[in-house]
């Protein structure tokens, strides 16, 4: 008994720390939010009677600009949102820049964001270096930085920043469910690893090698960084082969994958080879890179395929379907970026609806750490949304799975990718 008291006066001591830092009046304003016809109308900056400005950041040029599908479905649904009426009468305007993945170039559109265009949030803004450029920034100005569009497991730190929240699976949880099959697959195997010279490769990294434990040191046996301004990874490649390693983890965004992909075909390697889930598309990545070079390679998924035969007749993947055709016609629909972006919109539109007519910043924050087994649909059976305030990691789930033909099939059970022990 004493031990559950100690546990639970701990974790009101970290609500009520999460509380004063947004500045709250009570733990009961995600409760008071809901009831909004009882509520005094409450706006904070870009929120009105009429209207909630949201801000985002994309990467619509430059080396990853495979992922401006995400901003591109994320404005069509909004808009959508608005031609059914709005969230709670007020019309989305969704202001949406381009950093090229650029850091000091996501700095200069985040401020002009926040002071000129005076957003109430900034929504899922992409990639772990551009976003790492203004955590501290957004945090100091007391803006949310809001279901980033990047797994580092830094976003789930809701005690000194309790204004960043992430969405997908952090990157290092994923790395360690990596490791767990290799060590299941291939006990002695020796594993190079080719990946972005940035927080979000290292992320990657550093999990497989936390899973790895005490073999990390014996089992990999190869290490080969790349920039995002090199044109190829193809000599990278190269040496990683020189190491005779029998595993390959690709952790690349979709340009890079698809050249690795490639690249380790052409030369006649066949390692064990492991793909990061962010360039798992068969749109942008596999395709691109050849189905014919892209058999066994091994990833991780927490949503579905809209090209696996068996959610065809799925209720969410008929939505999406039906949305796709209507508001983004002649899109690929195969591109798994358009699934990511529908969903983390649909969640988005959660929040403000929780949000009632506080449309706060710290309301706003409030309801995104209150989410409960929310689906928003395209989540893989078994996987839910759950925040709360001590806990800013919405999804912590993925399931392994195999390219085959042209498609992925999905083999084990929803694993956890939290530490043995």
């Amino acid at each position: 008994m004493s031990g559950d008291r100690t546990r639970k006066e701990f974790e009101r001591r970290e609500v009520l720390e999460f509380v004063g830092a947004l500045g709250l009046l009570s733990l009961a304003a995600p409760i008071r939010a809901r009831a909004a016809s009882s509520s005094k109308k409450q706006y904070g900056p870009g929120a009105s009677d009429t209207e909630i400005k949201i801000g985002n950041i994309m990467p619509y040029s430059g080396p990853v600009s495979a992922y401006a599908a995400i901003g591109k479905i994320e404005d069509a649904y909004f808009k959508m949102i608005n031609d059914q009426g709005g969230v709670n009468g007020r019309k989305i305007s969704f202001i949406s820049y381009d950093d090229a993945y650029s850091p000091p170039k996501t700095f200069e559109q985040a401020r002009k964001l926040v002071e000129d265009d005076n957003v109430l949030l900034v929504f899922n803004s992409l990639g772990t270096p551009t976003n790492s450029a203004i955590h501290s920034y957004m945090n100091q100005k007391k803006v949310p930085q809001l279901f980033v569009a990047t797994g580092a497991t830094k976003w789930n730190d809701p005690k000194h920043f309790p204004w960043t929240m992430g969405w997908q699976p952090s990157y290092q949880a994923e790395g360690r469910i990596y490791a767990k099959y290799i060590l299941k697959e291939k006990p002695n195997g020796k594993i190079a690893i080719l990946y972005q010279d940035d927080d979000y490769g290292k992320d990657y990294v550093k999990g497989l090698k936390d899973g790895l434990g005490s073999k990390a040191g014996a089992m990999v046996v190869g290490e080969q960084a790349y920039q995002t301004t090199e044109p190829v990874v193809d000599s990278e490649v190269v040496r990683l082969q020189a190491t005779e390693a029998d595993v390959f983890f690709n952790v690349a965004t979709p340009k890079f994958a698809a050249q690795a992909i490639v690249k380790v075909s052409d030369i006649g390697w066949k390692p064990l080879h492991i793909l990061n889930n962010v360039s798992a598309s068969i749109g942008s990545v596999l395709k691109p890179a050849g189905f014919d070079h892209a058999q066994g390679i091994v990833s991780a998924a927490y949503m579905k395929d809209p090209t696996d035969a068996q959610w065809k007749s799925a209720p969410d993947m008929v939505a999406w379907n039906s949305f796709m055709d209507k508001h983004m016609p002649g899109s690929d629909k195969t591109d798994a970026n358009f699934v990511y972006g529908y969903s983390v919109a649909r969640t988005m539109i959660q929040v403000l609806q929780q949000c009632g007519d506080d449309l706060t910043r710290e309301n706003i924050m409030a309801q995104a750490a209150h989410l409960t087994n929310y689906e928003p649909g395209l989540l893989l059976p078994g996987i839910a949304i759950n925040t709360s305030p001590i806990d800013f990691a919405p999804i912590e789930q993925l399931q392994l799975m195999k390219f085959e033909g042209q498609s992925w099939q999905l083999f084990g059970d929803v694993m956890s990718g939290q530490l043995e022990g």
